[in-house]
């Protein structure tokens, strides 16, 4: 049986011509072709256990409209992706017309139909989208790192999650499977100790270990800060490799500063739990979070930016009198001339014990990119009416049976972006409800049920469910920063001219993202008064890092009067 992913190829004119130029995929991908959208539908239907992972169409079929047949599609294969690519005698005529569909998601991307041999930019937005399709669907074909455990537990899922999140490929293989018997084998332990304890990873030069927390991965990886040498002093560390911290982190190292990173989680913060970002400048397909931050920290590394992932800052020790700062962690200090505070924040707790009890099994806060693949034909719940929740809700549908978005205000309309709002409309799989919130939940072992409440009437209805996925809004998670740097009731650092005039210095604020203590800055969604976008949080860590130049270049000397 042919195991390969499906790319079908539908053209009443120019399926033979578009199988030609997709023969450069043939060796990993089962090329079909049809003539018809009927034709088209015979294919879906007789895959017989192959998954499609891309459909490319020309902008018309002969027996029914193009963006009805990706909606018929869909229906059987939701995950699939959807190209146009139209003909170049029809390109510009039905451009016009495919546009509003691009808006609402109904496919991915329309495209010129390549129009000879090597026609690179076509194929660099095929490969995009089989890149994404083989990152959020597919099973793994190779395993960068291996994974052994016997269930799906909170911390193998976390475990799997931290993974994903930072694009590293991996399968979990059963302790009785041969492939779990090899790796435990191998495993380091007194044999009294009883049974190893799960789950048990592989580091990168195959000697496994088992895992307590997912700062163990992260260690295995990355290293500990301790690992600086302890002589050296960073001219900036940076805490928080989320878009505000990443961009910082490129601009300064590639300025030439000694730079060192700090992320308490996996590099990319909140926004690399993304699974799709259309509304980010210079990706018109859209971006997946993971991707966008995997490129940003490559990016960095290149210039020389050391990062230590799995290390939340614990302290900060202001310097004076010509003595670095000291950020704290507890895998080591890290000692630096200059600070960006670019920790962005965190989900808001629900409040529901029952509910907060079932982390990692059933509920999740953010949106777990692996929870995401359990969900296949259950109903589940998104709670939130931020863009994280719409493309949360968006990414879940393409496996759950249904996906219902549950938000305190009345619709959407006054905390999402117009694209996902028309995306979610279109999608049949996701419904909004207006004033619900959840007040209850449980589950024998895992999340089965929740309880809503609606917040005008009061009643209460027992929703069956196989996830809850929770996207509530920004916390700010400050006490480890020292009293000298102010920041505003909610706990978000002030800078500029928000810092309190009781502050500034000759009658003067401080620079636009410089907080109350010389030397240290704060940018992106920490930073009181911030955008909360990706773009924003970006372009002040790229603003940021003049700032820090300033800073530390010595005063010029002022020459005495003769």
């Amino acid at each position: 049986m042919d195991d390969r992913p499906v790319i079908l190829l539908a053209s009443h004119e120019h399926a033979d011509y578009l199988l030609d130029e997709f023969g450069r995929y043939a060796r990993d991908y089962d090329l079909r072709t049809a003539h018809s959208a009927a034709e088209a539908g015979q294919v879906v239907k007789g895959l017989a256990g192959q998954q499609l992972a891309l459909v490319v169409t020309e902008s018309w079929l002969p027996d029914r409209d193009v963006l009805e047949t990706f909606h018929h599609l869909r229906t059987f294969v939701p995950t699939c992706r959807r190209v146009v690519a139209a003909h170049w005698d029809r390109f510009r005529d039905d451009a016009e017309r495919f546009r509003p569909g691009l808006a609402k998601g109904k496919y991915d991307a329309y495209l010129l139909m390549p129009r000879g041999a090597r026609d690179e930019e076509f194929h660099t937005a095929i490969c995009e989208l089989l890149s994404d399709w083989n990152q959020t669907v597919a099973t793994p074909v190779v395993e960068s790192l291996r994974v052994v455990s016997p269930t799906n537990d909170g911390l193998t899922l976390a475990v799997r999650d931290f993974l994903d999140r930072i694009g590293v490929p991996h399968l979990v293989h059963d302790p009785d499977s041969a492939v779990g018997r090899e790796i435990l084998a191998r495993l380091e332990r007194d044999p009294t100790d009883g049974p190893p304890s799960f789950p048990v990873v592989e580091r990168w030069n195959g000697t496994p270990y088992s895992v307590s927390s997912v700062r163990d991965v992260a260690v295995s990886i990355y290293g500990r800060p301790d690992q600086i040498d302890v002589d050296s002093v960073a001219d900036v560390v940076i805490v928080g490799a989320g878009p505000a911290g990443l961009a910082a982190s490129v601009y300064a190292a590639s300025e030439g500063l000694t730079t060192v990173t700090v992320e308490a989680e996996a590099i990319g913060g909140q926004a690399g739990t993304s699974s799709m970002i259309r509304n980010y400048l210079g990706f018109p397909r859209g971006i997946s979070g993971m991707r966008l931050a995997q490129r940003a920290r490559n990016q960095a590394i290149r210039f020389g930016t050391q990062f230590f992932t799995g290390w939340p800052a614990t302290g900060l020790e202001v310097g004076g009198l010509g003595e670095p700062h000291v950020v704290r962690t507890d895998g080591g200090d890290v000692r630096a001339r200059a600070v960006v505070i670019a920790s962005g924040v965190t989900y808001r707790k629900l409040g529901v014990e029952a509910i907060d009890r079932m982390v990692g099994s059933g509920v999740n806060y953010g949106a777990a990119m692996t929870a995401a693949r359990e969900m296949e034909g259950l109903d589940v719940y998104v709670v939130g009416g931020g863009n994280s929740a719409g493309q949360a809700a968006i990414h879940l549908s393409r496996f759950a049976r249904s996906v219902t978005i549950l938000v305190r205000r009345p619709d959407l309309t006054a905390t999402m972006s117009s694209y996902l709002i028309g995306e979610i409309a279109f999608n049949p799989r996701i419904s909004v409800e207006g004033c619900r919130c959840v007040v209850d939940g449980g589950g024998d072992g895992r999340l089965e049920w929740i309880e809503v409440e609606d917040t005008v009437s009061g009643e209460r209805t027992r929703r069956f469910t196989g996830g809850l996925f929770l996207l509530l809004g920004a916390v700010a998670h400050c006490d480890w920063l020292p009293q000298e740097v102010a920041r505003d009731p909610n706990g978000f650092v002030l800078t500029g001219r928000d810092v309190p005039s009781t502050a500034w210095r000759e009658g003067l604020p401080p620079d636009n993202l410089a907080t109350t203590v010389p030397g240290i800055f704060a940018v992106g969604d920490i930073r009181s008064g911030s955008m909360k976008r990706v773009a924003s949080a970006s372009g002040e860590g790229a603003s940021v890092v003049p700032l820090v130049h300033a800073w530390l270049e010595p005063a010029p000397a002022v020459s005495e009067p003769v």
